[in-house]
């Protein structure tokens, strides 16, 4: 199933990202997306990747990330009481509209957030449009 926000061509639409990894949990980190006059940001939560783990990928019309977490180690389950945290890699994908102008997309990272700029392309920029007054 695809997720996803308001169904104009120039916003990106969300969708799962089936990853071929054995014995690990992936999660779809949560997302914001932020429009402005020249671009989008996308920030996406990502606790515990470092960032030699980060992984992001444009094929085609896909934007693709992955995050690895480190794996942790095995609490002893003589000493575990309670477990509710759990570790596993983070991935997303997001297909983009004709108006981002791809090959100036920048990723940064700190803090556990993931956050990329994808800027508009010329024709898909706001513009204003002067009226001549014969």
């Amino acid at each position: 199933n695809a997720a996803t926000i308001p169904t104009i061509e120039r916003i990106p639409t969300l969708t799962e990202t089936p990853l071929p990894v054995e014995n690990t949990t992936i999660y779809r980190p949560a997302v914001d997306i932020i429009e402005t006059e020249l671009a989008f940001t996308v920030k996406l939560d990502m606790p515990g990747v470092l960032p030699e783990g980060i992984e992001v990928t444009m094929t085609g019309n896909e934007l693709s990330i992955i995050g690895k977490v480190p794996m942790r180690r095995p609490v002893a389950a003589a000493g575990l009481l309670h477990r509710e945290y759990g570790v596993g890699d983070f991935a997303r994908t997001f297909r983009l509209g004709e108006g981002i102008e791809r090959a100036a997309i920048v990723a940064t990272y700190e803090s556990g957030v993931l956050t990329l700029t994808l800027p508009k392309a010329d024709r898909a920029k706001a513009r204003k449009i002067s009226v001549t007054i014969n």
